[in-house]
């Protein structure tokens, strides 16, 4: 028992370590996905008659404004949580914090099993993506262990002194934060999205290789004698005349895996003109992806100097986001009218921007640098 006991102690301690490190490098990402949680229980509830459901979007929706910084808390949580139960901190405390964080984690993978709203719960990051299955089994796996350990926490025995103890936890918090914190600010320390890189836009945009297409069954809807029928292709019938025609409806028989990992993205200009191809096409271009304005006076100097060093090395610049006017009305204000200004939706803008403006540098499509705004500085010099 003692030896099983510190058997699933280390690997438990250390799973949410993983997980909370994996998750540590793009806390947005985390805030991200809890914000689409938060979104379909609130749409869900919206058609609903449940009771309180007033009550419960009004929660979501005001949650929804706080993802990132509970995003923030969670991964410390886990990480701590880890860090205690590998070291044996206040070890009955850390077994009933981890209980509460599994039965949670639990709960929200398997909704997203059950739904099949979701494709990744989220749990890994985007470095470590799993499915929902995958991440329901590993969570129920996880919270036998937990139980087993609550049973068993005699066994657990302190690893060094409990000033040594406290010390490691105090270090563990403030490396966790850091971590947290310079990420938001820098970007991602191991960038996992599509946009990282060397990565080829165009051959992102496309279904990965010996992938395979949903399959689809089309469907229709005829009504006869006040009775409705449902006719594949090759089903209908010699007298369809005496049918009248209803509706059609295309079935998913299989879902496949030929989700291109870059969708949506296209650079719409001022009179909806997609120039899309004609940018990725250019030997050397600059895309600054801008999300939204709340921190624009740490930026706006830095990219009127990254424009200036790009047009002295004749290198296009271009601003891109979902809000065109309101930035438009930021670079004029900023007598930065001679930068043109792109639509893209904004859930791509999100996947780009890990802080906000990223900027990258692009060759025939072919991402070559990316910076977040704290760094421009970097790329400016090496446009000079």
């Amino acid at each position: 028992m003692r030896t099983a006991t510190q058997v699933i102690r280390i690997i438990v301690g250390w799973l949410f370590v993983l997980s909370g490190l994996l998750k540590a490098n793009d806390p947005l990402g985390l805030g991200y996905k809890m914000q689409e949680f938060f979104d379909v229980w609130h749409n869900s509830l919206s058609t609903s008659s449940f009771f309180a459901k007033d009550a419960l979007m009004s929660m979501f929706h005001y949650l929804n404004g706080y993802a990132l910084a509970l995003a923030v808390i969670m991964i410390t949580l886990e990480i701590l949580a880890g860090v205690a139960l590998l070291i044996g901190w206040r070890k009955k405390f850390v077994l009933s914090l981890l209980l509460i964080l599994i039965l949670f984690f639990t709960f929200l993978t398997a909704y997203a099993y059950g739904s099949g709203k979701f494709k990744n719960c989220g749990c890994f990051g985007d470095c470590l993506p799993i499915s929902p299955l995958t991440s329901l089994v590993k969570d129920i796996i996880l919270l036998a262990m937990i139980l087993f350990l609550l049973f068993t926490h005699r066994f657990i025995q302190p690893w060094r002194s409990v000033r040594m103890q406290n010390f490691i936890m105090l270090v563990t918090l403030v490396v966790t934060l850091a971590l947290q914190w310079y990420v938001l600010n820098f970007l991602p320390v191991a960038d996992c999205l599509p946009f990282k890189v060397d990565n080829h836009i165009p051959e992102q945009m496309k279904p990965p290789k010996g992938s395979v297409p949903d399959s689809i069954a089309m469907r229709f809807i005829y009504e006869k004698d006040g009775k409705r029928y449902e006719f594949a292709p090759e089903e209908l019938p010699n007298d369809l005349a005496s049918y009248k025609y209803i509706d059609r409806i295309d079935k998913l028989i299989r879902k496949g895996n030929a989700d291109a990992p870059i969708k949506g993205f296209a650079l719409i200009g001022a009179s909806g003109t997609d120039s899309t191809e004609a940018i990725l096409q250019l030997p050397d271009a600059v895309l600054v992806f801008i999300k939204d304005f709340n921190n624009a006076a740490e930026w706006i100097h830095d990219l009127r100097s990254m424009k200036r060093a790009a047009d002295r090395v004749e290198v296009p610049l271009y601003a891109v986001t979902n809000q065109v006017d309101k930035v438009k009305a930021l670079l004029e204000k900023q007598n930065l009218t001679h930068i043109p200004v792109f639509a893209m939706d904004f859930t791509v803008i999100k996947t780009v921007a890990r802080t906000n403006p990223t900027v990258i540098r692009i060759n025939q499509g072919t991402i070559v640098d990316k910076v977040g705004y704290r760094d421009f500085d970097e790329l400016t010099v090496k446009l000079k």
